[in-house]
């Protein structure tokens, strides 16, 4: 038995092999999804919207918003997400990642596991609820500059869900699909890989008709939650340990559960993990699958949660390098241990069969949680983001930057307009950590966006391009401000003539 499923399993790898990614005209999405608490994370964890590298994902998606009392969407952290109140402004610095690539898309996400699952039953199961959150979307999406809005309930019918959420939930996401068409807004929605949670939340034919991307959370098949050892993310099922309902936690049967059940490949992102599940084994010379573990893996110095570590944190702490690590035929991804220790991850290696099982069934991309738990200052491998590049590359091939010193033409601004006291709307800049540039007009020694020296209505931005210093170390793009506004040097944004000393008489 075993040596015929390893035959497959090297039958369908040839065949991924085979589809080379020069054979497709379309390339494929890559999905990042970014958690904004990660600003919050000590020392090299600390990770902020300016820490995206805005050319290595399709799509960004900002996790996450939240349902307010009265049904509609509100932000979880409006010191970090607003500019009200002296705020960071990251919901606008996030959309700004626009004006470095024109052609990401940046959405909006709501829920996630924190959120809960009861009060998104009560408010789906109203019309007039219904109504309400879809017109609050439209006009948060708009104001904030979001190309698109991601539901990620978590989830339907369970976690003090109701059976009705099935078919309300179709309702919910038709009534916003309606309400974005004229203004070309992206739906997606996360959704659970267990078979269990499938049957009961999701009408996946009706789903897939409405939704733009299936974002199918292809992780957490196994965790602490377990009294016994278990990977993260298993690519296939392994008979020599999985057995009864076990056989259904892993990619390969969530992915064909879907397509067997009505969605077709081409709405579906497969999601794939930048972290780690872990455990400390009950007893440490019992250390294969499903080996008795009662406790969690103690937590890392930047996730700081038990029973799960980032990539950063497992590279950093010399997982690959000093701990015994297993890579599992079926599983097609390691997992390791030391002393009582064990955690099951992803690295480059795993990824890369992954992405290239993206290709083999025909998916429309893949999709990672989350950004910030990359190798993304390149401290382990030299590479920043090394995970997100390499399924990206396997897929789509190189990717494409702006080469060092070329710059971008100018074009407007791509964040929305930002109300101004009077009612009247200026374009917004993102603002960024930059301290001015210390050699002559024009050029860039720090990050940040600056005046251009003869024109009150430009401006440009200097963008580190990986190289870091003057000399070819940064890209320059420029930007233009809406018709009778001036670039404002203290604010980092577009601003009323009469506010920027020296540009009070423009007329552009």
């Amino acid at each position: 038995m075993k040596c015929l499923v390893l035959f497959a399993l090297a039958i369908t790898l040839h065949s991924v092999m085979s589809n080379s990614i020069g054979t497709k005209a379309d390339k494929k999405v890559m999905v990042c999804y970014y958690g904004s608490w990660s600003v919050y994370r000590p020392g090299a964890g600390k990770f902020d919207v300016e820490d995206i590298d805005p050319f290595v994902c399709t799509h960004i998606i900002y996790g996450f918003a939240g349902l307010g009392p009265d049904n509609t969407i509100v932000s979880l952290d409006s010191w970090n997400d607003l500019y009200d109140n002296y705020g960071k402004g990251a919901f606008e610095r996030f959309t700004g990642l626009k004006q470095q690539n024109p052609e990401l898309k940046a959405l909006l996400a709501i829920g996630g596991w924190n959120e809960g699952s009861a009060k998104y039953s009560q408010m789906v199961a109203n019309p007039a609820s219904r109504a309400k959150f879809t017109a609050s979307v439209v006009d948060f999406l708009l104001q904030f500059g979001f190309d698109g809005f991601d539901f990620d309930w978590e989830y339907p019918a369970n976690r003090g869900g109701v059976p009705a959420d099935k078919a309300n939930f179709i309702s919910m996401i038709s009534e916003l699909k309606t309400a974005f068409a004229p203004h070309g807004l992206m739906l997606t929605a996360a959704v659970s890989p267990g078979k269990e949670t499938i049957d009961t939340a999701y009408d996946i034919p009706a789903m897939s008709s409405i939704l733009d991307h299936i974002h199918i959370m292809g992780y957490d098949y196994h965790g602490a939650w377990d009294p016994f050892t278990g990977h993260n993310s298993p690519l296939f099922v392994n008979p020599d340990v999985d057995q009864g309902t076990d056989v259904w936690f892993n990619m390969d049967y969530t992915v064909n559960y879907f397509i067997d059940n009505g969605a077709p490949p081409s709405k579906l992102v497969l999601g794939m993990p930048l972290y780690g599940r872990g455990f400390t084994l009950n007893n440490q010379n019992d250390n294969g699958f499903y080996a008795p573990a009662n406790q969690p893996l103690i937590a890392g110095p930047y996730t700081r949660e038990a029973g799960i570590w980032g990539y950063n944190e497992i590279c950093e702490k010399g997982v690959e390098t000093s701990w015994t690590v297993v890579r599992d035929p079926y599983y097609q991804a390691p997992y390791a241990y030391q002393g009582n220790q064990w955690i099951g991850y992803d690295d480059v290696t795993s990824l890369k069969n992954k992405a290239q099982y993206v290709t083999s069934k025909n998916l429309l991309g893949a999709m990672v949680w989350s950004i910030e738990t990359d190798d993304f200052h390149g401290t382990c491998t030299g590479t920043k983001f090394i995970l997100i590049k390499s399924i990206y590359e396997s897929m789509n091939g190189p990717i494409v930057s702006p080469t060092p010193g070329t710059g971008t033409p100018s074009q407007g601004p791509s964040t929305t307009a930002r109300t101004i006291p009077t009612g009247t709307t200026v374009t917004r800049a993102p603002t960024t950590a930059g301290t001015g540039p210390t050699s002559a007009p024009g050029t860039c020694s720090a990050p940040g966006f600056y005046p251009e020296p003869n024109d009150c209505g430009h401006f440009y931005e200097c963008v580190p391009s990986g190289s870091g210093g003057a000399g070819g170390g940064f890209n320059i793009i420029h930007y233009e401000c809406a018709p009778g506004t001036v670039f404002n040097p203290v604010i980092k944004a577009c601003d009323w003539p009469y506010n920027v000393p020296g540009c009070e008489d423009y007329v552009g």
